[in-house]
């Protein structure tokens, strides 16, 4: 009897893990990431964004000379504890949960970024960029330092990042919200078409 009942707990855990790690498609994962909106809403009027919570961290950790960072930053703690249950949960799923399988990649996309000296598609993102060793070179240097920097500039030039604007703005029909999220994919096409390919030859 008793070992019956850890032959099912067994298998029970096993299917339960290949269910989590499996692939999941973008028509579970989109509505779910939708949903925080209307939740978020409905809980307590708030607006889901990322990028707002570097401001909480420096308005929490640095001096109050800054005008920018003074603000009543605890009215949006809440918000901290969100961006801190994603990094927990991002980490518990890539440490307990990630998929060994490699990432599905079209063959076209594939051998267009092997062209580009682009091979290690082990991880979510491909070490042959994104790693210390690439970091002291001239492309891992602009992909990484460069394009860090342009992200937060962009991101504060805009009043939010693609969370906030594409997810929560447009969901609530604020217009510039839509010129943001218009000018973020004019922007990606352009950097997949024209920025990208000269990087990758550096």
């Amino acid at each position: 009897m008793k070992l019956s009942f850890q032959i099912k707990t067994s298998v029970f855990f096993r299917l339960l893990m290949e269910w989590l790690t499996q692939p999941w498609p973008w028509y579970v994962a989109g509505p779910l990431i939708g949903l925080t909106v209307p939740i978020l809403l409905l809980l307590g009027n708030k607006t889901f964004g990322i990028s707002s919570s570097l401001r909480h961290i420096c308005a929490a950790c640095l001096p109050a000379g800054i005008p920018f960072f003074q603000y009543d930053w605890k009215k949006e703690s809440w918000n901290l504890f969100f961006v801190g249950g994603v990094f927990v949960g991002g980490l518990v799923a890539g440490t307990f949960l990630s998929n060994p399988e490699f990432i599905q990649i079209a063959p076209a996309t594939k051998q267009a970024l092997a062209a580009q000296h682009v091979t290690d598609f082990r991880g979510l993102i491909p070490e042959d960029l994104f790693s210390w060793s690439s970091l002291t070179t001239l492309r891992g240097f602009i992909l990484m330092v460069v394009g860090g920097f342009l992200v937060g500039f962009g991101t504060r030039w805009a009043g939010g990042c693609t969370s906030g604007h594409a997810i929560m703005g447009l969901s609530n029909l604020q217009w510039p919200s839509l010129v943001a999220t218009v000018c973020f994919m004019i922007g990606g096409f352009l950097m997949t078409w024209l920025g990208l390919p000269w990087i990758l030859s550096l």
